[in-house]
């Protein structure tokens, strides 16, 4: 006989959420090993001592890393699913029957906490971390992610155009008078800037379709082919009304759009997140390094760890980076930018006096060291006219010139000490380890835990977005976490050896004193 289940809802008046939660539950195990008490101390300046309750500090985190660890983009979506999660609520701290706070409650706690409540958290995961043996701290990867911001490309607007004048003007006022930050200063673009981006893009736009440089036919007449070139925008020409701290960026093959730049540090131990942060999208790797490094080194250092090799792509190569790590005499192994060259074919370098020599024995002296666009300062080689004159490889050297030029940057021995290095067989190894390390944690962020795209406005809030994100994945690390039996044993034994020469020392000074005590003869 066909069986049909009829269902009237009952009343319970004896039900206790403990008990339908399993003890190998993800959520109940993450409450056992979660102490958030100290977010009470740590929160209390931003709340006066008169009017309504607000949300608990510790249930506002938890419910934000929910969102995190659920893969929930919005504030809304969270309250919703927990309100249907037993072991949600059970996490939370909230009964079947108890009404969870408004979505908007989250939004507007997460604008009032500071971001240094959020990096405390971050912090405090991490030392559960290196507690449990995860973190070694010997070695880190690093990497970056476009994370797409809260704002849509129609949201750009142009900045004013600013005359020559006024923006020589405005420069001076800047030396003589404290700068003071206004939400107008990035709105506005000098007349000569504007000009050249505008003349760049609409060089690529007729590279990059193919138009010759006539002008089209229209119904009316000859027109400017420029009208019909598609829309470029840029950085330096507009700026987004919805989030002025968004920037355009692009990767190859995909359109352009509002970014963050997320900076991320992992430790190639077991792939624990040691440092995660918000920079804005048009600031190149190499730029971020020297910040990264500093707030990595801060964070292990608190917990007695010390960085000694630092992996990276190429995008993070430049002399400042280069030099930053030399300043904190970290070793790193990154392949140098593409724009760099070891050796000259043909020339041969004499560092002793600073000049380049030909084969056939001419010098190529120093002359002067020249700032370019880019923002490269390089150094300048020149030969002499009357060297290359009668040279019978000139044609091949230097064709139709008059003499033979070579630059060089300014840090170009960094450079060439980081080539050496990378040509060892370990430097091969790294390049793997580098890859299989931050790669699968930044694509783990981006897919699984709400990182592809900030529901947050402003680079301050971003970071905090992003904070959370990697709060999420070391504790799911955390808890995935076992303990090898081996390093366990180990470990024991170390701790016997050292009580057993801490009792002899003890027994040696013992004995001394004794010795020391008696009178003489």
């Amino acid at each position: 006989m066909q069986g049909r289940k009829q269902h009237t809802e009952k009343l319970f008046l004896s039900f206790q959420l403990s008990d339908r939660v399993p003890t190998d539950n993800f959520y109940r195990r993450l409450k056992d090993i979660m102490d958030l008490k100290w977010l009470y101390k740590q929160t209390a300046k931003y709340y006066g001592s008169e009017g309504q309750q607000s949300i608990d500090p510790i249930v506002f985190f938890k419910l934000i890393l929910i969102g995190y660890l659920e893969n929930l983009g919005s504030d809304r979506r969270i309250i919703n699913t927990v309100s249907m999660r037993m072991d949600m609520l059970f996490f939370v701290g909230y009964d079947i029957d108890e009404p969870l706070p408004w979505h908007s409650t989250l939004s507007r706690t997460r604008q009032l906490y500071g971001g240094e409540v959020f990096k405390q958290l971050f912090k405090q995961v991490l030392k559960q971390c290196i507690d449990k043996g995860m973190v070694a701290g010997k070695r880190q990867a690093i990497d970056s992610v476009f994370v797409k911001a809260n704002a849509s490309m129609d949201s750009l607007n142009e900045k004013a155009i600013l005359n020559d004048g006024d923006d020589y003007a405005t420069t001076l006022t800047e030396e003589d008078e404290p700068i003071i930050n206004t939400p107008d200063q990035d709105h506005t673009v000098s007349a000569s800037i504007n000009k050249r981006v505008q003349q760049h893009h609409t060089w690529k736009a007729k590279a990059y379709k193919g138009m010759p440089g006539a002008r089209k036919k229209t119904e009316e007449g000859n027109a400017d082919e420029d009208k019909y070139l598609p829309r470029y925008v840029s950085n330096h020409t507009h700026y987004s009304t919805t989030d002025a701290d968004a920037r355009v960026s692009v990767k190859p093959g995909k359109p352009r759009q509002l970014n963050y730049l997320s900076q991320v540090s992992v430790d190639t131990n077991h792939h624990v997140i040691t440092n995660i942060e918000a920079h804005h999208a048009d600031k190149k790797d190499s730029q971020c390094l020297p910040e990264v490094l500093e707030n990595t080194i801060d964070n292990l250092h608190e917990e007695g760890l010390q960085i000694q090799e630092v992996l990276a792509d190429g995008g993070y190569s430049s002399g400042e980076a280069l030099q930053s790590l030399e300043d904190y005499n970290i070793t790193g192994y990154i392949p140098n930018f593409g724009q760099y060259k070891h050796s000259r074919e043909g020339f041969t370098y004499n560092k002793e006096h600073d000049r380049y020599t030909c084969k056939q024995g001419k010098h190529l002296v120093f002359k002067k060291i020249k700032h370019t666009t880019p923002g490269y300062v390089m150094k300048h080689y020149r030969s002499s006219a009357k060297d290359c004159k009668n040279c019978p490889f000139k044609t091949t050297c230097i064709g139709k010139s008059n003499e033979k030029k070579i630059e060089d940057t300014i840090d170009k021995p960094l450079y060439d000490k980081m080539h050496e290095r990378l040509q060892s067989t370990k430097a091969k190894r790294f390049k793997k380890l580098r890859s299989s390390t931050v790669e699968p944690v930044i694509g783990t962020l981006v897919n699984y835990l709400a990182m592809k795209r900030v529901n947050t406005r402003g680079i301050q809030q971003a970071n905090k977005c992003m904070l959370m994100a990697a709060v999420a994945y070391n504790l799911k690390k955390l808890l995935n976490w076992k303990t090898n039996k081996v390093s366990t044993i180990v470990k024991a034994m170390q701790i016997k050896v050292e009580n057993s020469l801490l009792k002899l020392v003890f027994h040696l000074w013992l004995l001394l004193a004794s010795i020391q005590s008696k009178p003489d003869g």
